[in-house]
């Protein structure tokens, strides 16, 4: 300390005036000519970047709600909206018929609680009215000749009208409405032949694992989660060096003794730890809030989170170098966030898509982070089971984060 306070008072005229703090910046700077080629110094550099990233992050009072409360409230907006489960069917009914049997089906659609009768016409014009304004989900018509048919041993129409539309939804209306016919039927084949048939058949005995209730919530939240992961991390990175160079703070990196590799680790070291912070909590908020079971390691979890974002990084950083506005780094990151999520799995299984594009997501790294965060929150499997999508996010993220690096110069072209 003696040394470096001679060389600060040859160096200055008036070293009492200084301040204390001043003297400090003065000795840090010259411990680091001296430590100058060294690999200590390098790590000291890494370190003060990573200290200034932070600081220009959180000193900002509009990145604070994007950085802590934006992962919770798209948690919670995406986890309660993004479902599959179908709890209510509003049905419109049109009986010709006004028979006892009639009413019979009608109490067995309406008495399983999914099925609720919320309109009740008297023509087929205003069935259609109904089903072209979306008032009512599915509408049933019973015939005027449906109890006459049953009681003479013939097969009954019942025409069900879905709203194709939304041929998701349809399917499951459409089989949870086959489900009640086949219990109607059952009833009125022992109310009509009451006596006792023996014959041999199939019991079948359904065990659902990893999700016995079959809540899609189980299946699509620890998706959320990831793709939460990914959108942060890769709008954060797109946006670091194009910052730099629109503040004007730019050109004073570039005259640093920083090297372009530990520029480049300077600015993902923050975003790395920071997106790690935003994984414990909404994690946490998935397990506690949406009760999604975890039964994975948690390790193994973080592992397979940091190989996640050595991509999702490299990625931003690719973008960040490419673009020459905030604007086009942003709607970049959309470019690359859209075909991301289609082509990931997330909604859409892959083995239904066309050959070519399932070649296409063996380069998604979002796919094989979404089969490792479902298998350890569902499942709760290991290494052993999952090490190909370890070992495609470690391939991808190294070749992707290797081109962002070798594509990066310190310059302002």
């Amino acid at each position: 300390m003696s040394e470096a306070y001679l060389w600060y008072a040859a160096t200055t005229k008036d070293a009492g005036k200084r301040s204390i703090r001043t003297f400090y910046e003065v000795v840090n700077a010259a411990r680091l000519q001296c430590l100058e080629g060294g690999t200590v110094m390098d790590w000291i550099r890494i370190r003060e970047l990573v200290r200034k990233e932070f600081i220009q992050l959180f000193r900002d009072k509009k990145n604070r709600p994007l950085l802590i409360v934006a992962p919770l409230v798209q948690i919670i907006l995406f986890g309660y909206v993004v479902t599959t489960d179908v709890r209510e069917i509003t049905v419109g009914l049109l009986d010709y018929s006004h028979t006892p049997e009639s009413r019979m089906l009608m109490k067995d659609f309406t008495g399983n609680g999914t099925f609720q009768v919320t309109a009740v016409v008297d023509t087929a014009a205003e069935m259609d009215q109904l089903m072209m304004k979306r008032q009512v989900n599915i509408g049933i018509k019973i015939p005027p000749d449906f109890s006459s048919k049953i009681h003479k041993g013939l097969t009954a129409d019942v025409q069900i009208l879905a709203d194709g539309s939304m041929s998701n939804m349809a399917a499951v209306r459409i089989s949870d409405a086959m489900t009640v016919l086949e219990r109607f039927n059952d009833a009125m084949i022992r109310k009509l032949h009451p006596m006792r048939l023996i014959y041999g058949k199939v019991d079948d005995r359904i065990r659902t694992w990893y999700n016995p209730n079959l809540d899609s919530r189980n299946f699509y939240v620890p998706g959320i989660v990831a793709f939460l992961i990914m959108l942060l991390a890769m709008l954060l990175t797109s946006m670091a060096i194009i910052r730099e160079k629109e503040s004007g703070t730019m050109e004073q990196l570039i005259v640093t003794p920083l090297k372009p590799s530990e520029l480049i680790l300077g600015k993902t070291i923050p975003f790395i730890l920071i997106s790690l912070v935003q994984m414990v909590g909404v994690t946490i908020f998935a397990v506690f809030w949406f009760h999604i079971p975890l039964v994975g390691s948690i390790v193994l979890l973080v592992i397979a989170t940091c190989l996640f974002l050595l991509s999702t990084l490299g990625i931003g950083l690719f973008i960040s170098t490419i673009s020459a506005t905030q604007q086009q780094a942003m709607m970049t990151t959309f470019f690359f966030i859209l075909p991301f999520f289609m082509l990931s799995g997330f909604v859409f299984p892959v083995a239904n898509m066309p050959v070519v594009v399932q070649w296409l997501t063996f380069l998604n790294p979002l796919k094989y982070f979404l089969i490792i965060i479902r298998g350890i929150f569902l499942k709760g499997v290991g290494i052993e089971t999952m090490w190909p999508q370890f070992v495609g996010l470690l391939v991808l993220g190294c070749v992707v984060f290797w081109g962002a690096v070798r594509r990066f110069r310190k310059r302002l072209d």
